[in-house]
C-alpha cells in the first residue's frame, strides 16, 4: 500500500493523472478491506497500509478477525 500512499491518504487510481479529490483515508481504506473480507473469503491481507499508518492498520486490525 505504500506505492499508492499520497500525504496521508490513498490514491487507488495512482496509474492515472493526479487527482487528490479521488484519495481516500485509511479509515476508508479498512472499510473497504472490511467489505472484501465479509464478500469472499479472503485469508489474509499482506502490507494493507502504508508502512507507517499504524493507526489505520490497528483499527483494521481491530474490527477484522484476521492479519
Amino acid at each position: 500500500a505504500s506505492e499508492f500512499y499520497r500525504d496521508g491518504k490513498y490514491d487507488l487510481d495512482f496509474k492515472s493523472p493526479d487527482d487528490p479529490s479521488r484519495y481516500i483515508s485509511g479509515d476508508e481504506l479498512g472499510d473497504l478491506y472490511q467489505s472484501f473480507v465479509r464478500d469472499y473469503p479472503v485469508v489474509s491481507i499482506e502490507d494493507p497500509f502504508d508502512q507507517d499508518d499504524w493507526e489505520a492498520w490497528s483499527k483494521f486490525t481491530a474490527n477484522v478477525g484476521i492479519q
